[in-house]
């Protein structure tokens, strides 16, 4: 079977690329290896291994890129506005605050339970005659040649072996594409685990984030939808996370959130399950070979503790699309060598920013060094102080400056 474009992986990246490449009119195979769920309004959004219990800190950037698709109505519902970022560490004088308002945005960007944002995905994937959907299918090989690159997979009792100018592969951190090709990685073990759910507490949360940096682990609040909820992103250290799940800990979880934010949230009322997701820096050595393009963690995964992983994912995918057009309308290869590399050149500096960022953050504020707290929480007066600063981190954050 011929293809121009096979996307493996159907993750909110796969899923995202394939709807933009069909309202680009670029037609696509997309591969998933799980079964995808069968949806009803009982269930609005079970969770599925792509779309877990987690929640997204969509950046403004993101939110216009859906918008342009034509799915931010139904993504509003499930999803709330950031008016505001606060950013402290417990007991150390330094802090830091934006306010949309003063950076004359509507927000900085929305936060979105993943579990609904894999439906809409989904939801519209199904209804796209572009798009051709395969899931519960297992890739088993990935070759090319200097025409095509060739898949082979198995679903069920079938075989399947499939052409295609392109292959896009977005199949996550642990990418089987990415090993069939020979592309080396960098992995570096943060040595945590993040501990995820949704909490209720007795203020409001008033639309903003809070980012906590604590001798656990950096804590992550920001807003949900229901005045009262909120979500928590908390890394902490791997091996104690059995302190933090289950319900016989739920009263420990919520005196740990209160002695650590104080009483900013009000008390801490109720806590959902949680789950806990392992931390890890894998960043591929290559993201171009031939005809094929690494895409979302197969390319970069990142730790969670500016929320930037999935926004930098975005980014990519746009980008790549703006390639892929530009073939198109020349009625050129969209799986040309040199096309792809020069995608892969463009996106690096973003790339490198937001990781160099990124981890550059964990590994400082990991350090209780008496004499770097005191550095640190200087530089988030700084920041608070020195004019100029704020616009400038507010659009990097918002991925409007990449």
């Amino acid at each position: 079977m011929q293809q121009d474009i096979i996307i493996v992986g159907g993750g909110m990246v796969g899923l995202s690329l394939a709807l933009m490449l069909a309202k680009a009119k670029i037609g696509v195979k997309l591969l998933e290896a799980i079964k995808y769920p069968n949806y009803d309004d009982a269930n609005l959004a079970p969770y599925h291994s792509s779309f877990d219990a987690r929640n997204s800190a969509l950046s403004r950037r993101s939110v216009q890129i859906y918008q342009e698709l034509g799915l931010w109505d139904a993504l509003q519902e499930h999803a709330t506005p950031i008016l505001q970022v606060d950013i402290t560490e417990q007991g150390s004088f330094g802090k830091a605050r934006l306010r949309a308002e003063q950076e004359k945005v509507e927000s900085f960007g929305q936060v979105i339970e993943n579990a609904w944002l894999g439906r809409v995905l989904l939801t519209q994937v199904r209804q796209q005659p572009l798009i051709d959907l395969i899931d519960g299918v297992q890739v088993t090989a990935l070759t090319q040649n200097e025409d095509f690159a060739s898949i082979e997979a198995i679903r069920g009792e079938e075989t399947l072996t499939l052409n295609a100018k392109l292959v896009i592969a977005a199949d996550g951190r642990d990418s089987f594409c990415r090993k069939a090709l020979g592309i080396g990685a960098s992995v570096h073990d943060y040595d945590q685990v993040a501990i995820v759910t949704t909490v209720q507490t007795s203020k409001p949360h008033g639309h903003v984030g809070f980012e906590r940096f604590s001798h656990l682990g950096p804590l992550a609040l920001l807003p949900l939808p229901g005045e009262y909820r909120r979500s928590v992103v908390w890394p902490v250290k791997k091996g104690t996370e059995d302190e933090w799940l289950g319900e016989e800990n739920d009263q420990h979880f919520l005196d740990a959130l209160q002695e650590t934010y104080g009483d900013r949230a009000g008390k801490f009322q109720k806590t959902g399950k949680r789950f806990c997701f392992p931390l890890s820096q894998v960043l591929a050595e290559k993201q171009a070979i031939g005809r094929v393009v690494l895409m979302g963690n197969a390319a970069h995964t990142i730790h969670p503790v500016a929320g930037q992983g999935f926004n930098l994912c975005m980014r990519d995918a746009y980008v790549l699309l703006r390639y892929l057009t530009e073939q198109q309308a020349k009625n050129a290869d969209l799986g040309d060598a040199e096309m792809l590399l020069e995608y892969e050149k463009s996106r690096l500096k973003d790339q490198q920013r937001v990781i160099k960022f990124c981890d550059s953050v964990v590994r400082g504020f990991s350090n209780q060094n008496p004499f770097l707290k005191i550095i640190r929480n200087t530089g988030l007066l700084a920041f608070e102080t020195i004019p100029g600063i704020k616009p400038l981190v507010a659009n990097y954050a918002m991925g409007l400056k990449a």
